[in-house]
């Protein structure tokens, strides 16, 4: 995401979504970089290695590419969704990747439209719970034009809403409202936890720097009350006090102090980035022009939203 996005669009050509050209090119990393953690879930190591990839090839993840090994890719498309319990799983044949929404915020905001992510394991990394660690391996690496196997770069499209797409379940909902520029506005509730009780947090996306600065340093929560019922449910198994914020419905926050006031919703705002990122076509962004509202949502709901997205588009 950059600032000031320039998009040629020719609305009597378009319906309820539709993907438009801007004047940007398509970007992807300068160099490999690696990180190596433990899953939320599985509490099991992985090694990720953040690769280059060329213009139009997307965001993608690579399992088993050991020499004299089977190798898989797993496109980070919604369609490649296969759980959304606590985390956002892709699978591909038998390739099964967890936990993808931080990564893949992050390379959403910092404008990566084109990576191969190597991942030995099948989850991964939390790192300290947010995707700020994610942002420091991509400046890390650094960026570049992408160029496509001919040594040209391509132009960037994005998604343009048109006319409003909502997705509801219960008292949850995602709405994406027709806007001259990208807005996300998140809202939670938790009245039964009083230390979080309703928030609500609007980004604007104006440049890499707002997104690492805004969004990228708040890290997931918990509530402790239902720690054990998630752990016997074999989740969160990787989970502790120092990649995780724990809440108490009683005692309040058991690990502060927060980074943000509003660090949970503005959470909640970093996975819907990561989980719209699955919007993406190869080699463009995932987040859509428009004012995104979301309420009470969940990964769940996340990917239904995309979906209805993607089943509007033209």
């Amino acid at each position: 995401m950059r600032p000031a996005m320039t998009v040629l669009l020719n609305r009597s050509m378009c319906f309820a979504a539709c993907l438009c050209q801007t004047k940007q090119p398509q970007q992807t990393l300068l160099k490999p970089v690696t990180r190596v953690g433990v899953g939320l879930h599985s509490g099991e190591s992985a090694v990720v290695r953040l690769v280059p990839a060329r213009a139009n090839e997307g965001r993608f993840f690579q399992k088993g590419n050991e020499a004299g090994g089977q190798s898989f890719r797993v496109p980070a498309f919604v369609k490649n969704v296969r759980d959304t319990r606590l985390s956002t799983c892709l699978g591909e044949g038998p390739a099964i990747v967890r936990t993808v929404e931080h990564l893949l915020s992050a390379l959403e905001g910092l404008g990566v439209d084109n990576c191969q992510i190597d991942i030995d394991g099948n989850e991964v990394p939390l790192l300290d719970g947010s995707a700020r660690e994610w942002v420091q391996a991509i400046e890390e690496s650094g960026l570049v034009v992408a160029s496509n196997s001919e040594g040209l770069p391509a132009d960037r499209e994005v998604l343009v809403i048109e006319e409003p797409i909502t997705s509801i379940q219960g008292d949850s909902f995602i709405a994406a409202f027709p806007a001259p520029s990208t807005r996300l506005t998140y809202g939670i509730d938790f009245p039964q936890v009083p230390a979080i009780g309703t928030q609500w947090f609007t980004w604007i996306p104006e440049g890499p720097a707002s997104y690492k600065h805004e969004v990228a340093p708040a890290r997931t929560f918990g509530i402790y009350e239902q720690i054990e019922q998630l752990r016997a449910a074999g989740l969160i198994k990787g989970g502790s006090l120092e990649n995780a914020l724990v809440c108490s419905k009683d005692k309040g926050w058991l690990n502060p102090p927060l980074r943000f006031g509003d660090e949970p919703c503005r959470h909640k705002l970093l996975d819907l980035i990561g989980d719209l990122a699955l919007c993406a076509s190869p080699g463009h962004p995932g987040l859509p022009l428009a004012h995104i509202v979301a309420f009470k949502a969940s990964h769940s709901l996340h990917v239904k939203f995309g979906e209805a997205i993607l089943r509007h588009q033209i």
